[in-house]
C-alpha cells in the first residue's frame, strides 16, 4: 500500500452521481460519517476488466445501510453501473473497487436523522494485499487483544466502517510485533477471523472454519467454500476453540482482497502450505478470471 497518497492520485472519483476530479474528491470536516463511524463500505476487485460478484457486493452495501438506518439515493442498478464506469474511467483491468455511502454535515451529533446520504465510488491498481514474499510461503498471524464482539452490541451483518477500529488496531499491533496480520477471537473466546479476512483451516483432508455468527459472513469466504464442495472437499463450518490450532495442519485466509492466502504461522502454532490450499489458491483465481473475454 506504499506510494502515492490516495489524496493525491491521478484519474476521478464517482461522487454522488457525477465525475470529480481525484484531488476534488472531498468531505467536510465535520461530516457525521468521520465522527460516528456512520459508513458503510464494500472491498471489489476486477480481474481482466471484470469486476467479480459486482451484483452481490452492490447488495451487501444497500443491505449494509438499511442496517446503519439510512438509504443509499441510488439504485442497486446505478452502482452497478457506476462501477463499470469508473474502471473504464480509469483505465483500469484487474483493480480493487471501493464503494461507499455516509451521512453528511447538516447536524453533528449522536442523532444525525436528516443528514444528506453520499455515495462514492473510487479504483485503483492493487495487485495483492500481502507481499507476493509472504503469501507464496504463507503469512505469520499474531494472536488480537481485541475480539468480536457479542451481536447484541454491534451490527455484525453490516460492512460497517466502525466495525474495523479495532480491527485497524490489532492489525498495527501485529505488524509492530513483525507479523502480517492477527487472528481475532470472538467476545466467547472463540477462533473468529483475521482483521479482514475470513479463516479456513485443514486436518484429515477436511475443511473447518468457524461459523460466522459475529463477524461478516463473506462474499469470497461462501466462494471458496462452494469450490471446496465442488471438488468433494468437505467442509465443516462450526465452533473452534484456540487450543484447536495446534491440531490443525494447514490454514488459510479468504478475503476480496486477500483472496485465498496462505497462512504458516498464528501465534506458536505452525501450518504447511498444503494440496488443499494450493488447490483452492488455483481454484479461485480460475472462478475469478472465468468471466474475462477471450483474447481474439
Amino acid at each position: 500500500m506504499a506510494g502515492v497518497p490516495f489524496d493525491q492520485r491521478d484519474g476521478d472519483i464517482w461522487m454522488d452521481g457525477e465525475f470529480v476530479p481525484w484531488a476534488d474528491a472531498k468531505l467536510h470536516v465535520l461530516s457525521h460519517g468521520l465522527h460516528y463511524a456512520s459508513c458503510v463500505f464494500e472491498g471489489e476487485r476486477a480481474y481482466e476488466g471484470v469486476i467479480f460478484k459486482s451484483a452481490e457486493h452492490t447488495t451487501r452495501l444497500h443491505a449494509s445501510a438499511s442496517v446503519l438506518g439510512f438509504k443509499i439515493p441510488f439504485t442497486e442498478a446505478e452502482i452497478n453501473a457506476a462501477k463499470e464506469a469508473v474502471l473504464k474511467r480509469q483505465g483500469l483491468t484487474n483493480a480493487y473497487i471501493r464503494a461507499f455511502a455516509w451521512r453528511g454535515s447538516e447536524m453533528m451529533g449522536v442523532s444525525a436523522q436528516h443528514n444528506t446520504i453520499h455515495t462514492a465510488i473510487a479504483a485503483w491498481d492493487w495487485p495483492s494485499y500481502f507481499k507476493p514474499e509472504e503469501r507464496l510461503k504463507g503469512i505469520r498471524l499474531d494472536m488480537a487483544e481485541y475480539r468480536r464482539p457479542d451481536p447484541k452490541t454491534a451490527p455484525f451483518k453490516a460492512k460497517a466502517a466502525g466495525l474495523y477500529m479495532i480491527c485497524t488496531l490489532s492489525k498495527h499491533a501485529a505488524e509492530a510485533k513483525g507479523y502480517a496480520d492477527a487472528l481475532m477471537l470472538d467476545y466467547r473466546g472463540q477462533v473468529a477471523e483475521a482483521t479482514g479476512a475470513n479463516v479456513f483451516f485443514v486436518k484429515d483432508g477436511k475443511i473447518h472454519t468457524p461459523t460466522p455468527d459475529c463477524f461478516l459472513d463473506g462474499i469470497t469466504r461462501r466462494t471458496v467454500i462452494g469450490l471446496a464442495r465442488d471438488k468433494g472437499l468437505e467442509v465443516i463450518e462450526r465452533v473452534i476453540m484456540p487450543e484447536e490450532l495446534a491440531s490443525f495442519e494447514q490454514c488459510f485466509l479468504t478475503g476480496t482482497a486477500a483472496e485465498v492466502t496462505p497462512v504458516s504461522e498464528v501465534g506458536p502454532y505452525s501450518f504447511q502450505v498444503g494440496e488443499i490450499t494450493k488447490t483452492l489458491m488455483e481454484a479461485y483465481d480460475a472462478k475469478v478470471r472465468a468471466g474475462a473475454p477471450v483474447a481474439a
